[in-house]
């Protein structure tokens, strides 16, 4: 079992600020209409505004909503990853994301375990320097 060689990130107007966040290891959200929303968008979710979008630097703590442990894939830079948990992280602001869990035996993870973000730096081709958040269990 190796790490996951994530596909390479890029970002586009709507998720640059999520992405160079996760180059300084933070992970930033959207804000608006008390309603913290993740993927990045260009407006809001709830009021189709864009107006009073804000970023924000969220805690990077949560807890698993749902997991699968990935016994066989055969995409590039996930085969020698296997097994590799990839679950919904419930965060403390009340937004949900999709994220590998790392640094555990992955037949330890169980629904409602408290999770932290970490960031994998990747290695690019060109200036940019992103991270792919990743949780382990706290």
């Amino acid at each position: 079992m190796s790490n996951i060689e994530h596909p390479l990130p890029h970002a586009s107007f709507e998720s640059l600020g999520y992405w160079e966040g996760t180059s300084r290891s933070e992970l930033v959200l959207q804000r608006c209409c008390q309603i913290v929303q993740h993927r990045p968008r260009a407006i809001c979710v709830n009021c189709l505004d864009a107006s009073n979008l804000e970023y924000f630097i969220a805690s990077g703590k949560g807890k698993i909503y749902t997991f699968t442990v990935t016994e066989q894939n055969q995409a590039k830079g996930f085969a020698k990853a296997c097994p590799y948990v990839l679950a919904y992280v419930d965060l403390e602001e009340g937004s949900r994301i999709l994220a590998n869990i790392v640094d555990c035996d992955p037949y330890e993870v169980s629904i409602g375990a408290e999770v932290m973000v970490k960031f994998v730096a990747q290695e690019r081709p060109d200036a940019e320097s992103f991270a792919v958040p990743v949780f382990t269990l706290s």
